[in-house]
């Protein structure tokens, strides 16, 4: 429930300000339009409606892609118009020219924007140059004003990062302790509700950590922290998912079991905790030495079970070694970690 909330009321701030940025990139366009003279200035309103995106990079690219198909449409409209008079069906011929086009040269985003510049001209009724300057100048105002106010603010992402990674090692700390309670007691019943969640948090917080990063132009090292760290958690995730495929197959309380139940445990507080000091590689360490020294198995029950389990302490060691990886690679890009010990 509550991270229903986080996400709700994240999302409600975020469509607040993109309305309220939209109704000042409208308002701006239009008074520009109106103060130099072009006609209609409620189109520059609407071009800067249209330029307004939920990122910086994004505002951008828009921008550039609805400039450039407005150019080529009235480029395409005009010859059209010229050779063919200003007829309806004459509109069809430039739809069925234009909109091929610009989808081949990935103009897809500006081809409303170009057909509004086109029934501009139409309505018009003849192809002039003050006309063609006209709607040059509309769009320059429109989505001049909209990349100008996506790049003056953009809500960031920081706090909803922050509250992404803690839904998600709440969920990782929780599937560690019903692994724990499970070695203890096989036949104990979990229904895995927190591994759904935490593959919907992960990929919530890719998607967040996407529009992070394009909400920076240039290279910033908490971007490159945020795609990472989300990504680790996507391969820590499989490995868990194979260390529960294993703990299904212990189907008795066993004495080595116990032990991985106090490794579980320790993984369980340490996935929370700011600063990892190293404890449960230790143990994994001590834990995989101890299996070498042991007699072999008596029974075909017995081979099952310590096979099973360690299956499943080999992918405990994988499981931290994808976190060993992460920090190593953070460590030579010199990021500024905010949790430098995360597992």
């Amino acid at each position: 429930m509550m991270e229903v909330q986080y996400s709700t009321g994240f999302e409600g701030i975020r469509m607040g300000i993109r309305v309220i940025k939209t109704a000042i990139a409208a308002i701006a366009a239009i008074y520009t339009a109106y103060y130099l003279g072009l006609e209609p200035a409620l189109s520059a309103g609407m071009l800067a409606i249209l330029g307004v995106e939920v990122t910086r990079m994004k505002g951008l690219k828009s921008a550039f892609a609805r400039f450039v198909a407005s150019v080529l449409g009235l480029f395409f409209a005009s010859l059209i118009f010229t050779v063919f008079g200003f007829h309806y069906w004459a509109v069809a011929i430039y739809i069925m020219v234009s909109f091929p086009i610009l989808s081949r040269f990935h103009l897809k985003d500006g081809i409303i924007t170009s057909a509004v510049i086109v029934f501009h001209l139409f309505t018009h009724g003849q192809v002039t140059p003050s006309f063609l300057g006209n709607e040059i100048l509309l769009l320059f105002v429109g989505l001049g004003w909209a990349t100008a106010i996506n790049f003056i603010y953009m809500p960031k992402d920081g706090k909803e990062l922050l509250a992404v990674r803690s839904q998600l090692e709440n969920s990782l700390s929780t599937i560690f302790c019903e692994m724990a309670a499970t070695l203890r007691d096989p036949s104990r019943l979990w229904n895995g509700s927190e591994l759904l969640d935490a593959h919907r948090i992960i990929d919530e917080g890719t998607k967040r950590s996407i529009r992070n990063s394009e909400n920076r132009l240039w290279y910033q090292e908490s971007s490159s922290y945020w795609s990472g760290y989300f990504e680790m958690r996507r391969q820590q995730l499989y490995s868990i998912q194979q260390m529960l495929a294993e703990l299904s197959l212990v189907y008795e309380k066993w004495p080595q079991g116990e032990l991985i139940a106090e490794l579980l445990e320790r993984l369980a507080g340490d996935v929370k905790s700011e600063v990892y000091q190293g404890k449960a590689e230790g143990m994994v360490f001590e834990l995989m030495r101890s299996f070498r020294a042991m007699e072999l198995p008596k029974t075909r029950e017995e081979f099952e079970i310590r096979a099973a389990l360690l299956t499943l302490l080999h992918e405990v060691d994988r499981y931290l070694a994808v976190a060993k990886r992460m920090k190593k690679k953070n460590d030579r890009a010199g990021a500024e970690r905010r949790s430098s010990g995360a597992i």
